[in-house]
């Protein structure tokens, strides 16, 4: 057990990782969702956080980057980018103001992280950004273990894609289970939004014997290289896109 906070979207505990000194896990009405490390926050204990950073390494090789973060929680993500990236511009909104306060206080970002925390709904930050305004947009908002339905719909996509600039990239961390109608829908969402799509997640949670995390990639660039995912993932990660992931969208299902 940890340290309990009342925020105003429920309750945080702060757990203290036996293994690693100064390091913390975010627990968000029961549901972990944050691993920060302070002595070390290139460290990543999340296995869709680091999925995520090889994909960036992938599609957006070298230099900062201007990156929008839609959902907060403990900042593991910025806080590495920020290390791995320096001179990167990074926005993040966090519906929470109690949320972000805590972290601030007990989880405190390194100095000039180049990392701006915003309070406010995820879907007015989209539609209130500036036309190709960022590299990067990562969405990984989270109500407990659900993800709230007016930041997974066609035209919060559509409004994503209007704020990525040429060759730009959106991310989005989704949790699904069986029959994964809800993820499907997001799929054709981002398709209808961007010229190329991937969408990664371990092999039994695309067979919907487990539920699980998703990562959704959609660009305007060939995308074609996160097909290589799989070749450095120590767990059974399936990568589909073009064809493959057209089968999976009519409900065709793998082998097993």
């Amino acid at each position: 057990m940890g340290d309990v906070y009342v925020i105003e979207t429920g309750v945080v505990e702060l757990v203290e990782d036996p293994d690693e000194p100064d390091a913390w896990t975010l627990v968000v009405n029961g549901m972990p969702q944050s691993h920060v490390n302070l002595a070390d926050p290139v460290m990543i204990a999340f296995d869709y956080v680091r999925r995520s950073l090889k994909m960036i390494e992938l599609l957006l090789p070298a230099g900062p980057l201007r990156v929008l973060h839609l959902g907060g929680g403990g900042l593991s993500l910025p806080r590495c980018l920020s290390l791995l990236r320096p001179g990167s511009e990074q926005t993040v909104v966090e519906i929470d103001p109690l949320l972000a306060d805590l972290v601030a206080e007990k989880l405190p970002l390194h100095p000039d992280s180049g990392i701006t925390v915003t309070i406010g709904d995820a879907r007015d930050a989209l539609a209130a950004a500036p036309p190709q305004e960022y590299d990067l947009i990562i969405a990984d908002v989270f109500t407990g273990s659900a993800v709230p339905r007016h930041v997974t719909n066609a035209q919060f996509v559509k409004l994503a894609a209007a704020a990525l600039a040429p060759g730009g990239v959106y991310l989005a961390n989704v949790i699904d289970g069986r029959p994964l109608i809800f993820l499907r829908g997001l799929i054709q969402a981002v398709r209808d939004a961007f010229g190329d799509v991937v969408a990664a997640a371990e092999e039994d949670v695309f067979a919907e014997q487990v539920r699980g995390n998703f990562l959704l990639v959609g660009s305007d660039r060939d995308l074609r290289q996160l097909t290589e995912l799989p070749e450095d993932d120590p767990y059974d990660l399936v990568v589909k896109r073009g064809k493959e992931l057209s089968r999976f969208l009519a409900g065709e299902m793998p082998n097993r």
